[in-house]
């Protein structure tokens, strides 16, 4: 049986997410091209009969880094510790996560790239000699001492992997980049979790989840979980396509998958700012909202979805945007 050393609360708090998250990597759904370099990776370590490489994910929130974490300590066979980047505040923090390390563990650090320099330093030993430099007492009385660790895995998580460091990304020996899901593979992932949650779900209706979810199986997730609760609610249980366009509708939620603010963006910058270009901190004020909320949270699938653009004078909206907003384009001066 594998047994899994949570040393920092990092698994979700909710109940459904630790249900919906695959245990194996067989029952993954979507990046085949990662699954297919790990298989080789974890096959040939067995074969050797020594701890896989460490290991880098990077990517947009709810592609599933965390769910290859926990999933590639149980195809080993062995342990995992989960910690926190913000968590390490410095040395003695990381501490007990490397002595408490069995042969073959895995660690697993989410948001790596916010550990600061000193702690990220203090890795550097760790993954690549195994062991880890230890002082005690202080001024002219003070030793170092090499405590040896035993071979492990470190597998870190980020969503901007541009903000690691060159030395540290260079320890990892295995760097893959998760990309977004496909419209089917979606509708696949929102069928099984339907089983998972004993719901009844027509096909129709998974698939319309699937086109508003962003490309992204968390989001997809989250929103079968808010349509089951409005089928218990409003029907009889059964998620059928009409009941999909009702619940989605509730909450703000369009055929593209924009929300409110989404849509809140869209139209200042068309109506107010006649569609850019316009500076993020002006749209920022007009809204009374954050430039960073506006930054981080509605801008990356408004680009994505080529609804706006940025240019070196500000933020555009497209002809798409102008026709989903139902905003008539300008004309041509």
């Amino acid at each position: 049986m594998v047994r899994e050393t949570v040393a920092v609360q990092e698994e979700p708090n909710d109940e459904n997410e630790i249900i919906l998250r695959p245990k194996r990597m067989a029952d993954m759904v979507g990046q085949k091209e990662v699954m297919a370099v790990l298989q080789i990776a974890i096959d040939a370590a067995q074969k050797r009969n020594s701890p896989l490489g460490h290991i880098l994910f990077d990517g947009p929130p709810g592609l599933g880094k965390t769910t290859f974490a926990t999933c590639i300590p149980r195809e080993m066979g062995a342990t995992v510790q989960m910690a926190s980047g913000p968590g390490l505040k410095a040395p003695k923090d990381l501490l007990p996560y490397l002595t408490n390390i069995e042969l073959g563990s895995v660690l697993f650090i989410d948001e790596i790239h916010r550990i600061p320099k000193a702690v990220e330093e203090y890795l550097y030993t760790a993954m690549e000699d195994f062991r880890i430099d230890i002082v005690l007492g202080e001024g002219v009385n003070a030793r170092t001492v090499n405590l040896p660790l035993k071979p492990f895995t470190l597998i870190g998580a980020t969503t901007r992997a541009g903000m690691l460091s060159g030395p540290l990304r260079d320890r990892f020996q295995i760097r893959e980049h998760l990309g977004f899901y496909s419209l089917d593979e979606l509708t696949e992932i929102l069928l099984r979790n339907a089983k998972k949650l004993q719901v009844n779900i027509k096909n129709d209706a998974a698939h319309e989840i699937a086109q508003r979810s962003r490309g992204t199986p968390r989001v997809a997730n989250n929103r079968l979980l808010w349509v089951r609760d409005y089928a218990m609610s409003k029907a009889d249980g059964q998620i059928t396509l009409q009941l999909t366009h009702d619940a989605l509708r509730m909450t703000g939620i369009d055929e593209l998958g924009l929300d409110r603010q989404d849509r809140r963006y869209l139209e200042t910058l068309i109506r107010v700012f006649l569609g850019g270009p316009a500076g993020i901190e002006a749209i920022a004020h007009t809204m009374n909202v954050s430039a960073d909320t506006l930054v981080d949270e509605v801008e990356p699938f408004l680009l994505r979805s080529e609804l706006i653009i940025r240019s070196p004078r500000g933020r555009c909206a497209t002809p798409k945007g102008y026709k989903h907003m139902k905003y008539e384009l300008p004309k041509a001066s």
